[in-house]
C-alpha cells in the first residue's frame, strides 16, 4: 500500500515541516486544523494480478509550541487476490493467491508527533526536526486490511531554507508488529527532495522515497512522489502523485488533501 497521508515518507516530511505550506503561512501555537484527503493507487506489487485500493483519511491536529500532534482515521477498500496484506498505512503490501474480492472497512489508525527545531544553525537556515507515529492496528486483519500489530517510527528530518526553495532529507526506522501468519521484519525508511515556491500561497515538490523491505519475499520499495499545493479561498488544496521504482511499490497513485480553515 502506498504511505500517505499515504503518499510518501518524503511528502509526510514536507506536510510535517512546513503545517503551512500550500498557504505560505505557518499555523500559530494553539492551533487546532482538520484534513481530509483521498488516493487511488494501482500495481501488482511484485505479483501477477493488478491491485487497486482506496484509501480516504480524516486527520485532525493540533500545533504546540515547537511540535505538532496529529491523528488520522482512515477508511479503506482494497480489490487483490483474497489473502492480500495490507500492513498498513504506506506499508508494503503482500500479494495473496485466491480469487480477487474486495474488502473494505476502517484502515490503521494513526497517532503522529514532530518536534521542531530540536538543533538549529546559527544562521536559522538548516534545522533538525524528530517525530514518530504509532500506527494501531485497528484494521481488520481477518479480512487482510491490517495486521492487527501496532507498529512504531521514528524519524528524523533535516530541512534547509533557501530563497524560494525548501530542502528535506529524512531517515526513520520502523519496529513492526508480529502477526500470526506472516513474519515481519524492522527496517529503514528515507526520503530525499524538496518544496519549491515560485509564486505566493503555491508550492512544487518532488521526492525520492525509500523503504526497506519487511517481508522476506518483497524487494526494497522505492518510488518517485509530486506534490503541488496552493490556496483555495481560506483553505488550502495538496494534490500527489507517484510512480513506482520497484516492484514492491505501486505502478501509480493519484491523491489529494483538503485543508478547509476556519
Amino acid at each position: 500500500m502506498t504511505s500517505g497521508f499515504r503518499i510518501g515518507f518524503g511528502v509526510l516530511v514536507a506536510m510535517a515541516a512546513m503545517p503551512g505550506m500550500a498557504c505560505g503561512a505557518t499555523p500559530a501555537s494553539g492551533d487546532f486544523g482538520l484534513s481530509v484527503g483521498a488516493e487511488y493507487s494501482s500495481g501488482k506489487y511484485g505479483g501477477d494480478r493488478r491491485i487497486e485500493d482506496f484509501y480516504v483519511p480524516v486527520t485532525g491536529w493540533y500545533r504546540g509550541d515547537g511540535y505538532t500532534i496529529r491523528l488520522t482515521v482512515p477508511y479503506l477498500s482494497v480489490t487483490a487476490p483474497q489473502g492480500t496484506l495490507v500492513q498498513g498505512p504506506g506499508g508494503q503490501l503482500i500479494p495473496g493467491e485466491g480469487p480477487d474480492t474486495t474488502e473494505q472497512g476502517l484502515g490503521d489508525v494513526i497517532l503522529g508527533l514532530t518536534v521542531y527545531d530540536v538543533w538549529t544553525a546559527a544562521d536559522g537556515s538548516l534545522v533538525l526536526d524528530v517525530g514518530g507515529k504509532v500506527k494501531f492496528g485497528t484494521a481488520d486483519e481477518d479480512q487482510f486490511l491490517g495486521t492487527g500489530e501496532t507498529d512504531f517510527t521514528f524519524q528524523a528530518d533535516l530541512v534547509k531554507y533557501w530563497s524560494g526553495f525548501t530542502g528535506l532529507a529524512s531517515a526513520g526506522y520502523v519496529l513492526r508488529g508480529e502477526p500470526d501468519q506472516f513474519d515481519l521484519d524492522n527496517g529503514f525508511v528515507a526520503a530525499l527532495g524538496g518544496m519549491f515556491g515560485p509564486a505566493a500561497g503555491t508550492q512544487f515538490g518532488a521526492f525520492i522515497e525509500y523503504q526497506q523491505a519487511a517481508y522476506r519475499f518483497n524487494d526494497d520499495r522505492m518510488e518517485l512522489a509530486g506534490v503541488i499545493g496552493w490556496r483555495l479561498g481560506r483553505g488550502q488544496v495538496l494534490l500527489s502523485t507517484s510512480a513506482g521504482l520497484s516492484d514492491s511499490a505501486p505502478d501509480w497513485t493519484a491523491g489529494f488533501t483538503f485543508y478547509p480553515g476556519w
